[in-house]
């Protein structure tokens, strides 16, 4: 290559914050998300679609980092100036959709969504700058009961993509208690905004730095381990300890819980008025059985979008991993959301209560993973039968095999590289093949294929040459199931049933 060539070759590169996904990925996605639509339809929800990009006034008010434009967000200008931002969530553009469309739509309107989110934030591990979410949200119902329901909703949707009962909780709260406890310490009213912003951020990672961290966070800052620092709340000793208290209230039950919130939002009409609503909510989940440990009231989350007003809610997986540092911890979130009623309201000047829920579709996936989910295992496992090349002059008949196990519903593909049989096979087996299809000259004389179960061959070639001793003759029998010849007219019958086989 010469040097001009050299200079002129770009390097491949992905930029910090981004992933690329792989076919075994995106179909296990897909197959997942699918299940989750099923849930959310089960409950009446109707799907819609809100673009990518909307205007920046639209979204950026109610990000963690409101002082600029491009902060937190990915911003631009377009040829008339105008600021726009793809989007950060899928909330708030719901919110604006709403609003524009607001009198052709049913009320309370029940709607789900899934998407790319963007946030122009500092990548780390598991933090990325693009990522899916899929959530679910019922504008219009001021009732507590439409909170209840998508916490129902959320434990049924874990359970049918995979998470067992026992290894999952769905922890509830209310930001107005927390709102009554900040009014306490003096950080109500509008000139506090940034502050109450920085404690609701120290009191979200409560579970990743624990009560010392948050502690630090409240206060002057903390250092995490990497020598980053974060700047602190500057909250007083007393006010650092009433916050903290707020978050260690949960009880054995939900009644003791609120007992414990009682005491602690003490002088607060708005606390008060927030631990009834929990009161409602563990009412009404305990009418609908759902009390057995999947729903409960926990004061520690708070979530830390500044837009929530009402209850708040997330869902938390209790089982074990290994994380990147080869530690055992508990595996945490994947789903979040709560009750939005300011959102709808400031596009159109008059109250629209709202409440949603988001899940994190890569955490959730990750999670499938984790607890080896026959979901994802059935969306990865099998390839496309491939159908050899023995004889380039005959490739018009080869691609007859192919059309022939398509129109049957076979995923099939035919070899179009230019290697030779072995090479092929081993193609076969990076594409996840579970079976191919040869047909040389002398099987074309016949009228014949010759069908290769993969799968089966790989677990006779693992017994080795002696056929498995005492069970040599069942060890034959299978052989003769991995490969075998058929008419030309029974492959489509042939393919389904080594495919069958293997599930």
């Amino acid at each position: 290559m010469s040097d001009q060539a050299k200079a002129q070759k770009l390097l491949a590169r992905l930029p910090r914050g981004l992933s690329d996904r792989g076919p075994a990925d995106v179909a296990a996605t897909e197959h997942m998300l699918a299940k989750i639509r099923e849930t959310y339809e089960l409950y009446g929800f109707e799907a819609v679609e809100t673009p990518f990009i909307e205007f920046t006034d639209a979204l950026g008010k109610f990000l963690p980092d409101q002082d600029r434009p491009n902060e937190g967000v990915f911003s631009f200008q377009d040829d008339d100036e105008q600021w726009l931002s793809l989007r950060y969530d899928l909330t708030a553009p719901l919110a604006r959709y709403v609003a524009e469309n607001f009198d052709a739509l049913p009320k309370p309107y029940r709607s789900y969504r899934g998407g790319w989110v963007f946030r122009n934030e500092k990548p780390g591990p598991g933090r990325f700058r693009q990522f899916m979410q899929f959530d679910a949200d019922t504008v219009g119902a001021a009732s507590v009961a439409a909170d209840a329901e998508i916490c129902m909703m959320a434990a049924d949707t874990l359970e049918r993509v995979g998470i067992s009962r026992g290894d999952y909780v769905i922890k509830v709260n209310n930001r107005k208690v927390l709102d009554g406890v900040l009014e306490a310490i003096g950080l109500g009213g509008d000139d506090n905004a940034s502050r109450r912003l920085i404690v609701l951020r120290a009191i979200d990672k409560l579970d990743k730095v624990g009560p010392d961290g948050v502690r630090d966070l409240l206060g002057k800052g903390r250092m995490d381990p990497s020598g980053d620092f974060t700047k602190g709340a500057g909250l007083a000793p007393d006010a650092i300890e009433r916050v903290l208290a707020f978050t260690a209230a949960g009880g054995d039950n939900a009644l003791a819980t609120t007992a414990n919130l009682d005491a602690v939002v003490a002088g607060s009409d708005r606390g008060a008025e927030g631990v009834a609503e929990l009161r409602e909510i563990a009412s009404l989940i305990t009418a609908a059985g759902y009390d057995d440990g999947r729903i409960v009231i926990d004061p520690s989350v708070v979530r830390g979008l500044e837009y929530y007003t009402g209850p708040v809610y997330e869902a938390d997986l209790t089982f074990t991993v290994q994380n990147d540092e080869g530690q055992t911890v508990r595996f945490g979130s994947v789903a979040g959301g709560g009750r939005y009623d300011g959102l709808v309201s400031r596009f159109r000047g008059e109250p629209v209560p709202a409440t949603g829920i988001a899940i994190g579709v890569s955490r959730l996936l990750a999670a499938l993973k984790a607890v080896g989910s026959p979901l994802v295992s059935a969306a990865t496992s099998r390839g496309p039968v491939v159908v050899l090349v023995m004889d380039r002059s005959e490739i018009g008949h080869y691609q007859t095999l192919v059309a022939t196990l398509r129109q049957a519903g076979i995923r099939a593909e035919l070899y179009l590289g230019s290697s030779g049989m072995k090479a092929q096979m081993k193609y076969a087996d990076r594409r996840g093949s579970q079976c191919v299809v040869i047909q040389g000259s002398d099987e074309r004389a016949k009228g014949e294929v010759t069908i290769k179960d993969l799968v089966l061959g790989a677990e006779l070639a693992g017994l080795g040459k002696d056929g498995a001793g005492k069970d040599r003759e069942d060890y034959l029998a299978r052989q003769a199931e991995a490969q075998f010849a058929v008419p030309e007219g029974e492959v489509v019958a042939a393919v389904t049933k080594v495919l069958a086989r293997h599930g």
